[in-house]
């Protein structure tokens, strides 16, 4: 997880003199003047961003609070519901948890869960900040769930930060949850209050919330390969020649006859797959698993990117048998390109970020963007470091 940037406050700060400072600061740039103090750069484009959708600042925008029967449509089939009661305990163990609500919400934004002190909740119900209700940029303005769903980071927010002045007496402290498993963002945790309450040790505190849901996150993922590998015992035993036992994501719960890393592109019905090593394989159901054994003679795989029309093509072959092709977007073309111009050395997140963004601050969006792209061509792209894996043999046409 990329660690907090700042705090929206330095140690020391007068939070009372700070919020005055602030709202004049608001109070210029909506009313289209120069303010006399910079905004943090975070703030500014979120507000650049949200002028663009044509919210008011003067009052609540919509939330578009969802039907109680949707929310638990969402609760049920979030990821986060294995996590949700770990985030709540490390979050309101600390003794200033009766000052503030901690809130979780789903990737799109929508508030699913809320706790806290009963006095803030009221206040937050107010606001509309409550189950249900849709707490994205385009929703509500600048604040810390839909911006750091928007800047894809953690994000704190301090009174006249916020967009709309209905929430310039608060302050929010927020961070996306990953699948540590994809990289794909499943949510948000968010600590919200009354803005002169606000605590330094808050940053710290939701980061090792966030840390610690995302290890427990991926204990979820290794004990479900545990129960997938026992219950194919039966099977795996009387299997001869290389063979894979994968989840429905391509993680891999057992292998035999064959070394491969911790996982392969996902399985599906009508398609075969090629996994280096082991050339052109036939998925099949296995309970709540795949078996994945050999069509195809194994050998050297051959992969060419071109580009037909407007739209990228990848085109594998095996050393036998039929191969397959894909689409990809203009993102996992260039990524691929890069990787495959990296040779074996491979490159780093770091390296990838610098080479996409210009930076080393999108590592994050990067780990995400090469799990995509391992979904489409699976264990044709290896991983520490991220490179094209043995065996394989990649060109690009210009």
């Amino acid at each position: 997880m990329t660690p907090f940037a700042g705090s929206a406050v330095v140690p020391g700060t007068d939070l009372g003199q700070h919020a005055r400072a602030l709202r004049r600061v608001h109070d210029a740039v909506m009313g289209g003047a120069a303010p006399q103090v910079p905004v943090r750069p975070l703030v500014s484009r979120s507000w650049s961003r949200v002028l663009g959708f044509g919210l008011d600042p003067t009052h609540a925008n919509a939330r578009d609070p969802l039907p109680w029967a949707e929310v638990e449509r969402r609760r049920r089939h979030s990821p986060l519901a294995l996590v949700v009661d770990e985030l709540r305990t490390v979050l309101t163990s600390v003794a200033d948890a009766s000052r503030f609500i901690v809130v979780v919400t789903d990737a799109d934004g929508v508030i699913l869960w809320r706790e806290g002190s009963a006095g803030v909740l009221r206040t937050a119900d107010t606001l509309g900040f409550s189950e249900g209700a849709t707490w994205t940029e385009d929703h509500v303005g600048t604040n810390a769930i839909g911006t750091a769903l928007a800047e894809q980071a953690p994000v704190q927010l301090f009174s006249a930060e916020h967009f709309e002045e209905g929430q310039h007496p608060w302050y929010c402290t927020a961070s996306p949850i990953h699948d540590p498993r994809t990289g794909a963002l499943l949510g948000v945790v968010d600590v919200s209050g009354p803005a002169l309450t606000l605590h330094p040790a808050l940053i710290a505190l939701v980061e090792t919330a966030t840390r610690l849901a995302e290890a427990r996150l991926w204990r979820h993922h290794e004990q479900a390969l545990h129960r997938l590998r026992r219950s194919a015992e039966h099977v795996l035993a009387t299997t001869t020649g290389p063979v894979l036992l994968v989840d429905d994501d391509g993680w891999v719960a057992h292998y035999s006859g064959v070394l491969v890393r911790d996982r392969i592109a996902a399985p599906r019905a009508d398609r075969a797959l090629t996994v280096p090593g082991m050339g052109l394989c036939v998925p099949e159901r296995l309970g709540s698993g795949w078996l994945v054994r050999p069509g195809a003679a194994a050998g050297e795989l051959t992969a060419r990117l071109s580009t037909v029309g407007r739209e990228a093509v990848l085109e594998v072959s095996a050393a036998d048998g039929p191969g397959w092709r894909a689409s990809l977007t203009p993102r996992h073309a260039a990524l691929l390109r890069l990787l495959a111009g990296a040779g074996p050395e491979g490159l780093s997140a770091a390296a990838l970020s610098r080479a996409l963004f210009g930076d080393d601050e999108h590592r994050v969006t990067v780990r995400a963007e090469v799990s995509r792209l391992r979904r489409v061509v699976g264990a044709l792209v290896d991983t520490t470091p991220y490179r094209v894996a043995d065996g394989v043999r990649l060109t690009c046409a210009d």
